[in-house]
């Protein structure tokens, strides 16, 4: 894709997209209770087929539909795509007994789906996770399993979630190469999970792992492979992240073009003084290339390119940084109202940093970009 631009049908289903956002979803998530999995919100995701979209389109299909809940309801958004992202591993790498036990559930918005990678110890290295996965053959004496002993942290959506998507090391060789994914019941004995107090509307919670029982049957694909299943996830899932971000941003903007056309100053609007349009001017530019490379990471994972690791790095890094800038700006041209309770940049200045560091930070990002980058050096 060496270029974007929306087609007639597409920017209709964008608007209807923002419409349904701000004037059928954020009521509900306004009755939400911050730090709870809302599940009113995502049973009208679901009623309204939005959490069947995650699963049934491509990566551009999914930024198109996040950018635009995001401009107008950023906890619809969020709800949404910590469905797909904890379910999508079960989509791609479950087994048929799997994928129809739980994703009738989760595109319904009944089932709430988590996926735990991240640990105390494993966060932005999550090759270095220690969640172990030991053989245990008492726990199926037919077919073998595994007892899961250790902890996970910064897992959104627990602990209030049905289902895990868990990874662990099994062992079968060091590092990434030793590292098994699981689909683990919330009910399942010895797991247990506390809250912990975030700077976000959605629950992030600990979870603890006492000797769980897990067979071949909660596998989701081969053992040893689980590494390749959450990287496939994250490939998919990133440039999207992207989208999230640049949907706050144009929101900002739109926000700050409004107000800075209105509001008088010094014998005229703000608007009228070059400070201010020339600032107005940058987020613009800034927010307009942000968009321009999610998208292009997005056609690249829809044709199977590969170069995709790096597209979704870049898209993710560009993305998430660009609507910090744009936000931070934003509230600097409103002044004090944008910091009053409940305003909408107030509201996006506390969910703009989050992005920047899950589902890999941005120095993880450069990291994927550089390694990709040199891997096509022809040395001497």
């Amino acid at each position: 894709m060496t270029g974007f631009a929306l087609g007639v049908d597409q920017e209709e289903w964008c608007g209807q997209l923002r419409a349904l956002a701000a004037e059928r979803l954020r009521p509900l998530a306004e009755k939400g209770e911050p730090g709870r999995v809302n599940r009113p919100l995502l049973a009208a995701l679901g009623e309204l087929g939005l959490l069947e979209r995650v699963f049934a389109s491509g990566a551009l299909e999914l930024c198109l539909l996040r950018e635009s809940l995001a401009y107008g309801c950023t906890e619809a958004e969020t709800a949404l795509a910590l469905q797909g992202l904890g379910a999508y591993p079960v989509l791609r790498a479950g087994s048929e007994e799997q994928r129809e036990r739980w994703l009738p559930g989760v595109r319904a918005g009944r089932a709430v789906a988590a996926f735990a990678l991240s640990e105390p110890g494993a966060g932005s290295d999550a090759a270095a996770l220690t969640l172990a996965a030991t053989a245990d053959p008492a726990v199926d004496p037919a077919a073998g399993g595994w007892r899961l002993s250790g902890e996970k942290c910064w897992i959104s959506n627990a602990p209030e979630a049905d289902f895990y998507t868990v990874f662990a090391r099994t062992g079968e060789g060091p590092g990434a190469k030793g590292v098994s994914a699981f689909l683990v019941p919330a009910d399942r004995p010895g797991l247990s999970g506390a809250p912990l107090d975030m700077l976000s509307p959605h629950p992030i919670g600990s979870l603890t792992f006492d000797g769980v029982p897990v067979g071949p049957r909660d596998l989701l694909g081969e053992p040893g492979r689980g590494f390749r299943v959450a990287m496939d996830t994250l490939n998919l899932f990133r440039p999207s992240v992207g989208a999230f971000a640049v949907g706050m941003a144009r929101a900002a903007l739109d926000a700050t073009l409004a107000y800075t056309a209105d509001r008088t100053a010094f014998g005229g609007t703000l608007s009228d003084l070059q400070a201010v349009a020339h600032r107005v001017a940058e987020m613009a530019t800034r927010t307009e290339a942000a968009r321009l490379l999610v998208y292009a990471a997005a056609g690249a994972y829809d044709r199977g390119a590969g170069d995709v690791p790096r597209r979704a790095a870049m898209a993710k890094l560009l993305a998430t940084e660009t609507a910090q800038y744009v936000v931070d700006h934003a509230v600097q041209l409103h002044g004090a109202v944008a910091l009053q309770r409940g305003h909408l940049l107030e509201h996006l200045y506390r969910e703009v940093r989050a992005p920047r560091i899950y589902e890999g930070a941005s120095e993880v990002q450069r990291t994927i970009i550089a390694k990709e980058l040199y891997a096509g050096v022809v040395t001497r």
